[in-house]
């Protein structure tokens, strides 16, 4: 929880929760680039200590300025 808030607090932190679905839980993170997010990622503290496990993806944000990507 302190992790989150200070990810939070450095602006880093988008969103987090669990999945009411599937086992496990998404944190979206704002990053420069992906070793960024990655280097996060790994601080995590349930990450470090070998409790859970991640998977990274990317994410282009689809919005009025970029014509919600339909240019691509």
């Amino acid at each position: 929880m302190e992790h989150l808030k200070e990810l939070k607090s450095q602006g880093k932190l988008v969103l987090c929760g669990p999945f009411t679905d599937y086992p496990g839980g998404m944190v979206v993170l704002l990053a420069e680039d992906l070793a960024e997010a990655t280097s996060i990622a790994q601080g995590d503290p349930f990450i470090a200590s070998g409790c859970k496990s991640f998977e990274m993806r990317t994410l282009a944000e689809a919005n009025e300025e970029n014509n919600y990507l339909l240019g691509e």
